[in-house]
């Protein structure tokens, strides 16, 4: 069996439009929030791109005007709603459909513009109406500020109807490794093998080897050399049998510990995977 699910080209071919409000000029980071001054509240300040963009935000509270916990945004517990910003964009993930538009900070308010989404439909009704769900909180115009607790941000988005939404901020991969990465394609071997490496905790490693793709998704040139990878790849969890080739992104680690991997790799897609039998 051999699937190429998403063959370097993730197109969302059907894509419908959310009508959200237009926005204005967007007002320089830091400036005032409706009702008040930035920074006035519990130290909250409204946050520049930068900021967005270096964090994963995963939905973690959720209440109406009256305090009520809004049960219906928390479908999969396991997999939070979570917002992710770059550049221009902003991206909803784990929700029913993968969602995303542009988006601008007017007046201390989040802007986003017409989203596009994907096309599938869920078969469990909660899960499948929740696109809906956060899509209409976004598209109102929300105040969005960010506070701290401890060295974590939080991320808050208040909608003139009262509901009240917190984000918390989980580093992203060129936060945590202090820049951006390099793309790579990696096949991994069916069959992992021993580490032979002392300070590994299993005994198993990936076997991988790098592979080659052209501007039009196709193999090009000669795979690399079979090789261990010692520290795994973040965000691939590897079934025995299964043959795939991963796109991701490579990151150097500042100063690792001695005996340790100067290189850091973390899942971007699958874009093979093959059953192999023997």
């Amino acid at each position: 069996m051999r699937v190429h699910p998403l063959l370097l080209s993730l197109a969302l071919a059907a894509c419908a439009a959310m009508p959200v409000a237009n926005g204005a000029q967007a007002t320089a980071p830091g400036s005032a929030a409706p009702g008040g001054a930035a920074g006035t509240t519990s130290g909250a300040t409204v946050p520049d791109a930068a900021l967005l963009g270096g964090y994963h935000w995963q939905l973690t509270q959720a209440a109406n005007r009256y305090g009520q916990r809004i049960a219906a945004l928390f479908v999969r517990p396991l997999k939070p709603l979570q917002l992710d910003f770059g550049g221009d964009r902003i991206s909803v993930r784990n929700g029913c459909n993968g969602m995303g538009g542009n988006y601008r900070i007017v007046n201390g308010q989040l802007v986003v513009g017409p989203m596009t989404h994907t096309m599938m439909a869920c078969a469990d009704f909660a899960l499948n109406r929740l696109d809906g769900l956060i899509g209409v909180r976004l598209s109102v115009r929300p105040a969005i500020t960010v506070t701290r607790s401890g060295g974590t941000p939080l991320l808050h988005l208040h909608t003139a109807a009262g509901d009240t939404l917190v984000f918390t901020g989980l580093p992203t991969p060129e936060t945590r490794y202090g820049g951006p990465g390099v793309t790579e394609f990696l096949e991994v071997s069916p069959q992992s093998v021993p580490c032979n490496h002392p300070p590994m905790s299993s005994p198993q490693c990936l076997d991988v080897r790098e592979v080659h793709y052209d501007a039009n998704g196709l193999k090009t040139g000669t795979p690399g050399n079979w090789h261990v990878l010692l520290h795994g790849i973040e965000g691939y969890t590897h079934q025995p049998g299964v043959r795939n080739v991963l796109r991701v992104q490579r990151y150097t680690v500042q100063h690792p510990p001695a005996g340790t991997p100067t290189n850091a790799y973390v899942l971007d897609m699958v874009v093979e995977s093959e059953l192999v039998r023997h």
